[in-house]
């Protein structure tokens, strides 16, 4: 477990356009490690913009931005490539290598950013698997699982890598509620037994008021809204209010 009180992510004042159009404006919040984030706005209004920001894959026009306490913006490749590996990333569709089994996704990222043993590795993958319920699927290739299995084949290749804080993008779109209760599950138990830090942007209030410690919520280029489920339910701003009592 991680100490408590450290800062895994913090934006301070940052804002990021393009071309005309401000996405984000002047936004600052923290997340410590060892809580969950889920960021709620509606379409197009930054979210998926935000984890982008801080993976470092795009800049901010302005501000700064914190992983791990270290500040990205501006911050050379040799250094975003040690910060990266503390971040693990679910992707919506979960991105699996079609032409690779289970087993090969998760060991790729072992393989070329890790000096672990061929032993090592093959008792890392097989646990991960284990603990996202796929441990007996690992020579499956990703067209033979479902999508409940598929989205649970992403969160372990997020996780393969121990990384301090995950970010996950719509974790439950396009899976039934059954299913997407297990995802919730799995993300609160990585945070809860491992302290890892989590950032979720999601259209899932079922999933948000489970698994959130702190909700953000995005509009017009500004978090209008941040605090407990409770806290945002009871905000003075409409939209915030609609995204999480509705």
């Amino acid at each position: 477990m991680n100490e408590p009180h450290t800062i895994a992510v913090e934006f301070k004042q940052v804002s990021k356009s393009f071309g005309t159009q401000r996405v984000l404006n002047d936004v600052s919040f923290r997340l410590e490690q060892g809580q969950a984030l889920c960021v709620l706005g509606r379409s197009g209004t930054g979210k998926s913009v935000t984890l982008k920001l801080i993976m470092a894959l795009i800049s901010p026009d302005s501000g700064e931005i914190w992983v791990d306490r270290e500040n990205v913006v501006g911050m050379g490749e040799h250094g975003l490539s040690s910060v990266r590996k503390k971040l693990g990333y679910l992707f919506q569709d979960a991105a699996l290598f079609d032409s690779f089994t289970l087993y090969e996704n998760l060991a790729l990222p072992l393989v070329r950013l890790t000096k672990k043993s061929k032993a090592e590795i093959n008792e890392l993958v097989q646990q991960t698997l284990t603990d996202v319920g796929l441990g007996a699927h690992g020579n499956k290739y990703p067209s033979a699982l479902s999508g409940g299995m598929r989205k649970r084949a992403g969160l372990a290749r997020a996780l393969v890598l121990g990384p301090k804080i995950l970010l996950a993008d719509e974790p439950s779109s396009g899976l039934d509620r059954i299913t997407a209760s297990e995802i919730d599950e799995l993300l609160m138990r990585r945070r809860d037994e491992y302290g890892t830090a989590l950032v979720i942007v999601s259209h899932d209030i079922h999933g948000v008021r489970r698994v959130a410690d702190r909700v953000a919520v995005l509009d017009k280029g500004y978090i209008v809204a941040f605090g407990s489920v409770e806290e945002v339910s009871q905000s003075e701003n409409s939209v915030a209010r609609r995204l999480v009592t509705e």
